[in-house]
This record gives structure tokens, sequence and C-alpha cells, in this order.
């Protein structure tokens, strides 16, 4: 399995791919997936175990990416780490792209400043690319001003660097 802690509560990762990978998900503490792929839902090798998936599929085209994507898995992560010990991947296929990004978003709504957040997940999966183009969706996200810089609970979503 392919996954970089980004903060104590919030990894990056690439793909799943199937059931026994989604085991191996449950039995690191994962209880919360956010799948970016457009190309495999994950939702059908979580049948049975407790790890809740949110299929969010994106193109990693290059494209403008809309609001509504960000709006919809960050609104499905938070309400996972406003419950204490709650562990959320977020992954796509190689975890390049799309799950870095989506990570960008949730990081800025929980109050990181976009290029402090940036840094940290550099800093903590190197195979990650932030093309201007999905840095501008996801500044276009957080312009729109919805779940953004709303601390949870008065902390940053109880997490740590």
């Amino acid at each position: 399995m392919d996954w970089s802690w980004i903060t104590s509560r919030i990894a990056v990762g690439g793909g799943i791919w199937n059931a026994e990978n989604m085991a191996e998900v449950e039995r690191a503490g994962f209880t919360h997936v956010i799948d970016m792929q457009l190309e495999f839902d994950d939702r059908p090798l979580a049948e049975g175990l407790s790890v809740q998936v949110l299929w969010n599929p994106i193109d990693d085209d290059f494209l403008p990416k809309p609001a509504e994507v960000f709006r919809t898995g960050v609104d499905f992560a938070r309400e996972a780490l406003d419950q204490d010990g709650r562990k959320i991947l977020i992954h796509c296929a190689a975890g390049v792209h799309r799950a870095p990004m989506m990570t960008l978003a949730l990081l800025c709504s929980l109050g990181w400043k976009l290029m402090d957040a940036v840094t940290l997940i550099e800093s903590r999966r190197a195979v990650v690319d932030f093309p201007e183009v999905y840095l501008n969706s996801v500044r276009d996200f957080l312009a729109q001003g919805e779940n953004v810089g709303v601390v949870s609970k008065g902390r940053r979503g109880g997490l740590r660097t």
C-alpha cells in the first residue's frame, strides 16, 4: 500500500485497487476514504468493513476542477475529522495530482494558508505535483468562502503536523 501521512489524521496515497488492500487500509486505522479516481470506484471494496468511502471522481486532465468536487470532499472529511480518533485516506491512482489537490482544499478549509499547506504536503509526500491549473481550482473554491477558515471546535480540526 502506498500512502504518506500529511498530519496525524490525514494521509494521501495511490490506488487501493482490491479488497485485500482495503482491509489493510482498515487495519491501519483509517475510518474514512476519499477516492478521487474517475477510473475506479472503491465503494464495493469496503463492503463489510467499517471504512466509509466517498467516491468523488475527477479526471486528471489538467483542466480546471469545479468547486463542487472540493465542497463534497471537504464536507465528508470535516464531518469525519470532527469526531476524535477518525483518520482519513485521500487517494487517487498514484497520489500525485488529484489526492494532493483535495488534501490542499481540506487543509485550507481547516485554517491553513494555501502555500503553507502546499509546503507541508510536498514535504510529507515527495511525488506530489501541483500544476497551476489545480492550484487555481483550489483558489477558486476557497474564494467562494464556503467551508473555508472555519476551524471546528476552536482548533485546527484536531490536526497536528
